[in-house]
């Protein structure tokens, strides 16, 4: 078991060095294309902070250990917005993280809940959902993969008519410089992360077997928070440079990104892969919703005064968190 600890934390070391690197590759991708910090944060640093819940997980189906791979999904969802509490209780940022200037967020945190609902359903409804497959998937994901589609056109469609609507000193400058140079940086972190998830996957095996706490808790908890962190370190870059819509909508952008993941996990484990898990999952969903909800609230209403210290949504979430854990861990996870 100490090799296994050595190697999940060396694993874990690789990730967050890579990860160090794509906050800033995307912010300059962001201005050089022109597609703004938003967009770009909410599916293309998403997608990549989540390639390690993809090998990770691909390579622990692949061994058999379906719980753990949907216990990392979940559990890095919740513990993503574990990271965005903590962002907005440890910045300087005068309200932006969970306020009214974060309100344009309010779609894709609204877009990530639904998608979490989804998977909630499959997970409550298995007889029906999850007991056959079309085209080698499921066919409650076949919800989750229209859903996921459907949300990233209205964040799309969402963001270019307030675009339009703005006045022109109010919009992203024009695009300038070549975006080939930090486009080649950013897929070498990427490609990093990928190659140092299947050797994390089996180091976690091992340390859930030998400490006994079981393939739903372990993934729910000490996996998931390690494949967040490629999320922790690029938003805490992100927030660094004073880009605040790259670093929330790295956040949930990852969270509705981590539901897209279940696809290639059903394509790869033999037969449905929903009706091998255990329903103890859908507790993380339900959590992983109203900590949602609660982020949308915090952006969509102000108070007037805040006392010092003390933010109530951030603390709300980080509540529902521990919760969440708490159930997992005493209904034997």
């Amino acid at each position: 078991m100490t090799f296994a600890i050595f190697e999940f934390a060396l694993t874990a070391a690789v990730i967050v060095f890579a990860g160090t690197y794509l906050s800033h590759f995307a912010d300059q991708i962001a201005e050089r294309t022109g597609f703004g910090r938003l967009l770009i944060g909410s599916i293309l640093l998403a997608g990549a902070t989540s390639l390690p819940e993809l090998s990770v997980d691909i390579s622990a189906v692949r061994r058999g250990m379906a719980d753990l791979a949907l216990g990392d999904l979940m559990g890095s969802c919740l513990l993503n917005l574990f990271i965005l509490a903590l962002l907005d209780l440890s910045s300087h940022s005068k309200g932006r993280m969970l306020s009214r200037q974060a309100a344009r967020h309010a779609l894709s945190g609204n877009v990530s809940a639904a998608l979490a609902a989804l998977m909630a359903l499959n997970l409550m409804a298995q007889p029906i959902l999850a007991g056959g497959q079309i085209l080698g998937i499921t066919h409650g994901l076949w919800l989750i993969l229209l859903g996921y589609v459907f949300g990233v056109r209205l964040v799309y469609c969402d963001l270019q008519a307030s675009r339009a609507e703005a006045p022109p000193e109010a919009t992203d400058s024009e695009p300038h410089g070549t975006w080939h140079r930090p486009a080649m940086g950013f897929a070498v972190a990427a490609a990093a992360i990928v190659l140092a998830g299947p050797f994390m996957a089996e180091a976690a095996g091992v340390i859930a077997d030998a400490s006994g706490l079981g393939k739903t808790f372990v993934g729910t908890t000490l996996v998931a928070f390690s494949t967040s962190l490629p999320e922790l370190v690029a938003s805490f870059a992100a927030l660094r440079m004073g880009a605040h819509d790259l670093a929330i909508g790295n956040i949930l952008g990852s969270n509705a990104f981590n539901m897209l993941l279940l696809i290639p996990l059903d394509l790869v484990h033999k037969g449905p892969l929903l009706a091998s898990v255990s329903k103890n999952h859908a507790i993380t969903c339900l959590a992983t919703i109203v900590a949602t909800l609660v982020v949308v609230l915090g952006q969509l209403y102000q108070v007037e005064r805040r006392r010092i210290l003390i933010e109530p949504d951030a603390s709300l979430v980080i509540a529902i968190v521990f919760g969440s854990l708490w159930l997992i861990y005493q209904m034997g996870g």
